[in-house]
């Protein structure tokens, strides 16, 4: 199932690039929380819920552009997570640092993984405890590396504002950084380009599930700060806990 759903990332991207090429009206509104939201999420949403509700009609989904309630999925144990265009505001900025993700989630466990970036084409993928990279026709499996000083990634949207990461990093010893957005930094850690990737702010479970998912597969640890590792069991808040992403 794997390779379908790596298709219907790019069937998705497609429909995003389509906006962001200017092809399509970008349409950018906000929601409640101000978070942006364009005419590619919607895009991309409407393609991803038809082609899982084709390919695992049993199987529900819960994606950023339309959240199931909680009277609705709290009995779920095996469900689609799914975030259309993870990085907005890169994809308003083109600067290309945006992906399409999705996820399927397992008794709390992301166990299938796809994480596209549609403007520099590059996709990452893991499933049965395995994860690849695959851009420019060429696939290979990825796993993490330890280097010395260690590279972390940050996020480029909120590391500016994030004086807890400011703090961390100052007590962390010899490092360097790298920022870049969306789940990309999941993957960075994933293929040993970068070793730790520290967050405090604030992230819903559809912008991790399936970073993680590759993350894990290629031999990564994600624990939030207390150690416990990022629980996607169906809770009423989508909120994730603050956690790392690290090869330690």
């Amino acid at each position: 199932m794997l390779e379908q759903i790596c298709q219907l990332a790019r069937e998705a991207g497609e429909a995003i690039m389509q906006v962001y090429d200017g092809q399509a009206p970008l349409d950018v509104s906000h929601k409640s929380d101000d978070s942006p939201v364009t005419a590619a999420d919607i895009a991309a949403h409407k393609v991803i819920m038809q082609g899982l509700n084709s390919l695992t009609p049993d199987v529900p989904v819960l994606s950023e552009e339309d959240p199931a309630g909680w009277e609705a999925r709290q009995h779920w144990q095996r469900y689609w997570l799914v975030d259309p265009l993870d990085g907005t505001k890169e994809f308003i900025k083109r600067n290309g640092e945006f992906t399409v993700n999705i996820a399927l989630i397992d008794k709390g466990i992301p166990v299938l993984g796809v994480v596209y970036a549609p403007a520099i084409g590059v996709m990452y993928s893991a499933a049965e405890g395995k994860a690849w990279k695959e851009e420019g026709g060429h696939q290979e499996q990825i796993q993490v590396r330890d280097a010395r000083p260690p590279l972390v990634v940050i996020s480029r949207s909120h590391a500016s504002s994030d004086e807890e990461l400011k703090e961390y990093l100052n007590q962390m010893g010899e490092h360097q950084t790298t920022a870049i957005g969306s789940s990309l930094k999941f993957c960075l850690v994933a293929e040993g380009k970068a070793q730790l990737y520290p967050r405090f702010g604030p992230t819903n479970i559809w912008d991790t599930g399936a970073g993680h998912a590759v993350a894990i597969a290629a031999g990564a640890h994600v624990h939030d700060w207390k150690g416990q590792t990022l629980d996607y069991t169906p809770r009423e808040s989508f909120l994730n806990p603050g956690f790392r992403v690290s090869i330690f």
